[in-house]
């Protein structure tokens, strides 16, 4: 059909022929790998070697815009990086900062916990594999507020998705703001233990004596087995900080100790360490595109670019931005051995 465009990796359907783009994923990951600071499909062009056939701007351009989004992508490259019966599974959704943003897509409000407020920008939603060592992102989704999915439609396709591809973690572990009961009842129905952390208002009722708030309840830091409201028998385990404030920890692994929960709780913090890396090291949130596809294909390729440089860090030592600067000093070191800017070293009058 004349004037349609089918994406097939590096071939592209065009007007009934086919033509080998002049750039494809691989190409525009490794941009986003090794770039220091800006993310930019003109600076993708510029840092290309100087051939009469090297991508313009509008190639890679065109590369965001022909690419059909799909998690499924992320999933084919992580899987050989996980082992789908330990570990743990971690689900968390971090805002990327768009605070100038007016006309690139999906940019609403959202709450920041790096700005502790509501802030413009992308949510991204993402399920993690880790096992202590390695943080794999396996599955992520976009809260798109327009397309009249929540957060917690995002939660249970991607706990449904997860089952699907065979997960048999030793726990699933969450915020506090997806502990609702449905997502509680739903990650029990999977078959599945979980570990999250529930606000004090939450209602219990110890010993069958009526229902009250847990910060009401007798609770120890060794743990409780205590009947949640709604759902039955869990356990909590009170954790008073040095400054007083107070954390409930609960599992529906009634016997679970406080060590264990204190070590899956490390697990579960591996989500906030892929978040920072991810936008320090991967320029997730600092593509200009507009449009809500490029947005997406963008953000998608962050993330294999993050499994390439984590996959890196768990076999070498050497962390993501450590290998990062590997890139610039290699340029430095080229940069130095043959400097294009000199000063006359006689008079010029």
């Amino acid at each position: 059909m004349s004037g349609v465009h089918v994406a097939l990796g590096r071939w592209v359907v065009h007007d009934g022929g086919m033509r080998l783009a002049k750039c494809g994923e691989a190409d525009y990951i490794a941009f986003l790998i090794a770039s220091p600071a800006t993310f930019t499909c003109t600076e993708a062009a510029n840092v290309q070697e100087p051939s009469p056939q090297a991508p313009a701007h509008d190639s890679f351009t065109r590369l965001l815009t022909r690419i059909e989004p799909d998690p499924e992508t992320l999933w084919i490259e992580a899987r050989p990086l996980v082992s789908l019966n330990a570990g743990v599974l971690v689900i968390d959704d971090s805002t990327l900062d768009k605070p100038h943003a007016k006309e690139i897509a999906m940019v609403t409000r959202h709450w920041s916990g790096k700005h502790h407020e509501v802030v413009r920008g992308i949510n991204l939603i993402t399920l993690l594999w880790t096992d202590g060592d390695r943080k794999i992102p396996c599955d992520y989704r976009i809260y798109d507020k327009a397309d009249g999915q929540t957060k917690n439609d995002h939660f249970w396709e991607m706990m449904v998705m997860a089952k699907g591809r065979g997960f048999a973690p030793r726990y699933v572990l969450f915020d506090g703001w997806y502990a609702s009961l449905d997502n509680l009842k739903q990650v029990r129905d999977l078959g599945w233990l979980w570990v999250t952390r529930l606000k004090s208002n939450r209602k219990v009722n110890p010993e069958g004596r009526g229902a009250v708030p847990l910060s009401s309840a007798e609770l120890s830091s060794s743990g409780t087995v205590i009947h949640l409201v709604g759902y039955g028998l869990i356990r909590v385990f009170k954790l008073v900080a040095p400054d007083g404030d107070i954390e409930y920890r609960a599992t529906s692994d009634l016997g679970m100790s406080e060590l264990t929960c204190q070590q899956y709780a490390e697990w579960g913090y591996a989500i906030e360490n892929y978040h920072r890396d991810l936008k320090q090291t991967c320029g997730v949130e600092r593509s200009q595109a507009r449009s809500e596809r490029a947005q997406r294909n963008h953000i998608g390729m962050a993330l294999r670019a993050f499994l390439r440089l984590e996959w890196h860090f768990f076999t070498t030592g050497i962390s993501c931005y450590e290998a990062k600067k590997l890139v610039v000093r290699d340029a430095v070191r080229r940069y130095i051995s043959n400097p294009l800017y000199e000063i006359p070293k006689t008079p010029i009058a």
